[in-house]
């Protein structure tokens, strides 16, 4: 069955270090990948978005690596705030043009 992975489940950093979280999927038509954060149950932010092998994201966020199935998709946070306390999540999506 077509599925969405992310990794790792949780993830434990001191403000300023820099933390990495990974998205795949085997869904083969969809070639997108989109990053959201939710802070204590509120409204999604979004982060960014990678289509096939190009990133698109958000200042203060990286991402890199192959949105297409197969692929992976890693969202970087280079200086973590108390701010990056959250609940990160990715989704997969197909492009048209």
């Amino acid at each position: 069955s077509s599925q969405v992975y992310q990794s790792p489940a949780s993830l434990y950093k001191n403000p300023g270090e820099l933390a990495k979280m990974e998205c795949s999927h085997s869904i083969s038509a969809y070639n997108v990948i989109l990053w959201y954060k939710q802070s204590n149950y509120r409204e999604f932010v979004f982060l960014g978005y990678m289509t096939a092998k190009t990133a698109n994201p958000e200042v203060g966020f990286g991402i890199e690596g192959d949105a297409s199935a197969g692929g992976t998709s890693t969202l970087t946070i280079n200086q973590l705030t108390p701010n990056s306390s959250a609940v990160y999540y990715c989704a997969a999506s197909l492009h048209s043009a």
